[in-house]
This record gives structure tokens, sequence and C-alpha cells, in this order.
């Protein structure tokens, strides 16, 4: 009877651990290339902190089927630099919220070199499929100030990512007197939405001079944990 009992008890202790059921899984990539200098960079992080302790998004959160999303951070740069700046953290209320955003601001940079979006997509998906969470969506949130330059194509990592079921919401991040963005003259935001976004419900928001970052990180991320389609009905303050 014992040896019954140990085997048994041997076989419930190799079961894999149950993932942690969330409502949304997010993956902030956030442009740490040489194009950003630290002013920018600290722009940024403060940008998803605030916006991820803001009351409309902790309500977004507060009203998932679940109550709970998970995130983490990285930022990007040259075909080789990827660094995760901050592991999964479970959101479900204001400590949470405010803890993860506490690391992000503090965290020291890392990234190096230009432009790799298509290598950050592809980080990212290895970051989701490799947590121990079970998120309803996955999304991947590129935000950048200019094109794809290294690593692989970049449309084989967005099809690759679309076909693992996430979508891919990017942030146009256009400054004054910056360059314009995609091939040709074209506008940054075009460029994004033609070439990296992807996916059920997939959008780009902007940020320039008339919607500060603050506000544009605010307005992307209560549409996507909410789950929304029309960004333009959002957090208009």
């Amino acid at each position: 009877m014992r040896a019954i009992l140990m085997v048994l008890f041997l076989a419930w202790a190799t079961l894999p651990a149950r993932a942690e059921a969330v409502d949304l899984e997010l993956v902030f990539a956030a442009d740490g290339s040489g194009s950003i200098d630290d002013d920018e960079l600290r722009l940024q992080r403060q940008g998803w902190a605030e916006a991820l302790t803001s009351a409309d998004v902790l309500s977004a959160i507060r009203n998932g089927l679940i109550g709970a999303i998970a995130v983490a951070y990285m930022e990007w740069g040259g075909p080789s630099s990827q660094v995760l700046i901050v592991d999964w953290h479970v959101i479900r209320d204001e400590a949470s919220a405010r803890a993860f955003g506490e690391k992000l601001v503090s965290a020291p940079r890392g990234a190096y070199g230009y432009n790799s979006i298509s290598n950050a997509i592809d980080y990212s998906v290895r970051l989701v499929d490799s947590n121990a969470l079970d998120g309803t969506r996955k999304v991947i949130d590129v935000s950048g100030d200019g094109p794809n330059i290294g690593g692989r194509p970049l449309a084989a990592a967005r099809a690759d990512a679309l076909a693992k079921g996430f979508t891919i919401n990017a942030l146009a991040i256009r400054r004054p007197g910056g360059r314009p963005g995609g091939p040709g003259g074209m506008s940054l935001e075009d460029y994004y939405a033609g070439s990296v976004i992807g996916g059920p419900g997939a959008f780009v928001e902007i940020a320039d001079a008339t919607r500060p970052f603050a506000l544009a990180t605010r307005r992307k991320l209560l549409t996507e944990v909410a789950d929304l389609r029309n960004p333009d009905r959002l957090a208009r303050y």
C-alpha cells in the first residue's frame, strides 16, 4: 500500500503546473534603439507606467471575465539587442500595477543598435510562449519612431506571430522635425498599418504634438485591455 501511495504521489508531483488564467497576455515592445535618447526612453516608460495605473484602465481590467491581465516590458534595438526590462507581472489592482510601474521606470537602459522590429516581434512571441500564463488574448504592443531596418524579414516575423494567434498593435511616435517614418516619405503610422500590425482588432495609435505620449498610451492600453475596436471613442482627457 505504501508503495502504491508513493507512486501516486510522485505522479502528482511531476504533473506540469497549471497555467494561471488571465484575460490578456500583453508584451510592451518599446523602441530602445539609438534614435531614442534618454529623455524619450524615460517618457515612454513613464507613459506606460502611468497608463497602467490610471483609473479607467484599472476599471477595464477589473471588468474583464477573469479580472486580471499579465504584462511584460521589453526594449529593442538592433537585430541582436532585445532586452527584457520587466518580467511578467499579473495585474489585478492598483497595487500590482504600481509595483510593475516602479520597476519599469527604475530599470537601467539596455538595448543598442537600430530598429529590428522583426526580431522584437520574435522575442515577444517567445516571451509569451515560455511563460506560465494562459491568456484569452495575446497582444504585442510595438512602439517606435522609425521603420524596420535589420533582422529577419518583417513580413515573416509578423506572419509567424499572427499564425500563433497574436494581435500586433503599434504606437507611432512622431517627433517635430523627425524623419517621415516609412519608405518613400510614407508616414510612420501608414507604414505601421501596412507592415507591422495584424490580427483581430489591430490598430495604430499616434503620439505627437497634438496627442501627448501619456494620452496616447492610455488610449491604446484601454483599447487593448477592454478589447474595444474604436480607439477614437476613448480617453479624450
